[in-house]
């Protein structure tokens, strides 16, 4: 006790073979949330709100984030061809202030603050870009239309409500591919992810009006193979986008989430059990198992929006097809969470306790395949529908965790940490300080994870009820009544696609 009083701790650094034996095999999960911007969605609330109300609306969704141990953020950055950055090519969105490309005043960089506030959080920042949707609505008014649509009429086609870029037409992938540069370059974004949206879903009894650019790039296709060529055209653009993200910053993760039915099994023996009205391959052209069998996506994020049961397509049986068929890709699944209490959907979303999304990650839990879970999307947690925030927190997600391993050809090992120290403070707490070893980008320290064991406990990095803490900051503040005399902290260094350093022990 009187080392307590005196606050003299003993500082070791060691490596455990317990430890060493399991960092390799230490507990991970993807826990994600989408954040949506078009129509405003879930931020900003408005168009109208000052740049000092935005700021406090993406720290309030963070620290509730936080709050309920996710680990990362996939923030839409690009709802159509605008952007909530400063970006040289593309106007400031219309969405982030009413007008396009009226930038943020006082001014700030959207983009660059949500990055640094989620990786202070020791979460990660994933840029959610649409790839071809040019502009939504596109006969209603707005200031300061895009100009590119009037500069380049012909690299446009308008299909239902929006207006999209043809992915038909080599500039359009090269205009795309420059886009997804300028981000990786300028910012440090841990993954770019694309959701559905390649070609657009199929309207009835209206053509996607593509004749122009299969006339001038069809080559060989013949006109009955149309829609091999579609799928060729985005097949392109996924391989360049791998290549140049990889060259740029090769932690940086290329992340897709498709429509959660690939193919039915009647159109294809390869496909899944569903008879699912539309599906990527046949109708938005991506033919997602073609991507991951060649590598060039880091992980897969299916869109499984439907309940167990469901007559057509049954959330069971679309997982369980994905955990067949993700070819060694991180596996993901998308929760439509914002169903949760809908009673225009099925009786399922509307039961209480244990409501369909329990269910669905108990189920998840039974495939070894699954890496982790993202939901759609951010405001379903603010309204806690059938509060969802406490039963996902008390039974999932109840302590902090890891995200996968990304980029597994290259594996970036961190310097541990060094120069440790443990400290008294205000309001009975104590502070836990460390440094790092400056790296290279790739080798960087960017975040930390802390364990707290017994004093005669084994350090079993397995053991998840043990981490106290994931985060992006040097240091982490511990109340007094949640450490006693004897206890040993474990901080784990964490690189850019998440590998640990060497544990560094520190003794109370």
């Amino acid at each position: 006790m009187n080392q307590l009083r005196s606050i003299l701790f003993v500082l070791i650094v060691l490596v455990s073979v317990f430890g060493a034996l399991a960092q390799d095999s230490s507990p991970r999960e993807f826990r994600g949330v989408w954040v949506a911007t078009v129509g405003n969605i879930d931020w900003p609330s408005k168009k109208n709100l000052t740049s000092g109300q935005q700021k406090k609306e993406i720290l309030n969704l963070l620290d509730l984030f936080k709050r309920l141990n996710f680990n990362a953020v996939i923030f839409q950055i690009r709802p159509s061809a605008d952007a909530f950055y400063n970006s040289k090519y593309e106007p400031w969105s219309y969405y982030l202030n009413g007008e396009n490309n009226k930038a943020p005043h006082p001014y700030y960089d959207p983009l660059a603050f949500i990055i640094e506030e989620t990786h202070k959080r020791g979460m990660e920042f994933h840029a959610w870009l649409n790839p071809y949707r040019a502009v939504v609505n596109y006969q209603e008014y707005r200031s300061n239309p895009f100009p590119l649509t009037y500069e380049k009429p012909e690299w446009f086609i308008n299909y239902g409500k929006n207006k999209y870029f043809d992915p038909g037409i080599p500039e359009v992938r090269s205009y795309t591919t420059k886009i997804v540069t300028d981000i990786v370059q300028n910012y440090d974004i841990d993954a770019i992810h694309f959701d559905d949206y390649f070609y657009p879903y199929k309207i009835r009894d209206e053509v996607f009006d593509d004749a122009r650019s299969f006339a001038s790039h069809g080559g060989n296709f013949f006109p009955e193979k149309k829609d091999d060529w579609r799928r060729e055209n985005v097949n392109y653009i996924i391989r360049d986008l791998h290549h140049t993200i990889k060259e740029l910053k090769p932690w940086v993760q290329f992340g897709i989430s498709p429509f959660g039915v690939w193919r039915n099994q009647e159109d294809d023996q390869r496909g899944s059990e569903t008879l699912a009205g539309q599906t990527n391959y046949d109708d938005l052209f991506a033919d997602i198992l073609y991507w991951m069998k060649n590598g060039w996506i880091d992980y897969i994020l299916p869109q499984a929006y439907w309940h167990i049961g469901h007559e057509k397509v049954s959330y069971d049986k679309v997982i369980r097809w994905w955990s067949d068929n993700s070819f060694g890709t991180n596996l993901y699944i998308g929760h439509g969470i914002y169903k949760l209490g809908n009673n225009k959907e099925a009786l399922a979303w509307t039961k209480k306790g244990p409501n369909e999304i329990e269910k669905q990650l108990e189920m998840n839990k039974s495939l070894s395949s699954i890496d982790g879970s993202v939901f759609f999307s951010a405001k379903s947690f603010i309204s806690n529908t059938y509060n969802i925030n406490n039963a996902l927190k008390d039974r999932f997600y109840k302590h902090p965790s890891l995200q996968p391993i990304a980029n597994k050809s290259e594996k970036f090992t961190p310097q541990p940490v060094t120069n440790p120290k443990i400290s008294k403070i205000k309001n009975k707490q104590y502070l836990i300080t460390w440094d790092v070893i400056p790296e290279n980008q790739s080798y960087e320290a960017v975040k930390f994870l802390i364990y707290k064991f017994k004093e005669d406990e084994v350090h079993n990095l397995n053991k998840t009820s043990n981490i106290i803490a994931l985060t992006g900051e040097t240091e982490i503040r511990i109340a007094k009544k949640d450490i006693q005399a004897g206890e040993n902290l474990i901080i784990l260094s964490v690189s850019r696609n998440n590998n640990l350093g060497s544990p560094v022990t520190v003794k109370l």
